[in-house]
């Protein structure tokens, strides 16, 4: 799932008057870009087509496999095929987003399958979760803004419960050179917004990394994820509070 999300600033101490996001070199603005974030993700989602497509992640599928169904959150979940999917695999689903057109499309999906799933929109830190109540937690191709990406996964991280479960996938730090050969492939244009290993193991600190690896695949994931790029996956349980 591509870049979503968006964010209370008084929360996050790292951010100050000279921050800037991406290639922007000026000032940053949070209202201006959450104003576009919002436009940019809404008139996608807002196409009759499924900008993703309607056929669950791979990666996610086979990992779904070998977990108990619980209750999970989908974060940035966009028009909803993941958490679907889950819930069509008996998993009692929460998601979010930024977009209100992604969760419409993400309700019509469920309905088409005779799912359910509880889609909240909004900014993160004003969503009504609270610690330990995931026994899941899914992020797939959630490229949040580079400013609050770290803060946003230790947020995400406190709602998950002791033994749970995260499933991982987006681009790395190397995607780059596979977008600019061919924009189809998708993901952020900006160095910050990708993901090296390092850096996830630190947001994700208190968990045992079961598997964890970096590598080139072939996507082919509706309008804007085809070709090859760059990707990080992983699951990991979390083992301390």
């Amino acid at each position: 799932m591509p870049f979503h999300g968006f964010f209370n600033f008084s929360f996050i101490t790292i951010i100050n008057e000279k921050a800037t996001f991406g290639w922007r070199q000026k000032p940053f603005n949070e209202c201006d870009m959450k104003n576009s974030w919002l436009a940019r993700w809404d008139d996608r989602y807002s196409k009759a087509e499924y900008a993703f497509g309607v056929v669950p992640n791979e990666y996610l599928k086979t990992q779904l496999e070998y977990v108990a169904p619980g209750k999970a959150l989908f974060a940035a979940e966009g028009e909803g095929r993941n958490a679907v999917y889950a819930a069509t695999k008996g998993w009692d689903v929460c998601a979010f987003d930024i977009s209100p057109e992604g969760k419409k499309k993400a309700v019509t999906l469920a309905g088409l399958h005779h799912v359910s799933i509880d889609y909240q929109v909004g900014e993160l830190t004003h969503l009504a979760y609270h610690a330990d109540q995931f026994d899941a937690l899914v992020l797939i191709y959630a490229h949040f803004p580079a400013p609050i990406k770290s803060a946003y996964h230790k947020i995400l991280l406190k709602l998950l419960c002791k033994g749970g479960i995260i499933i991982f996938e987006a681009f790395s730090k190397n995607h780059l050179p596979y977008r600019l050969k061919n924009e189809k492939v998708g993901g952020p244009s900006d160095l910050e917004s990708l993901f090296s290993i390092e850096e996830l193991q630190e947001d994700f600190a208190g968990c045992h990394f079961l598997t964890m690896e970096e590598k080139v695949i072939y996507l082919n994931e509706g309008l804007y994820h085809n070709g090859k790029g760059s990707v990080i996956r992983f699951v990991a349980q979390k083992i301390e509070e």
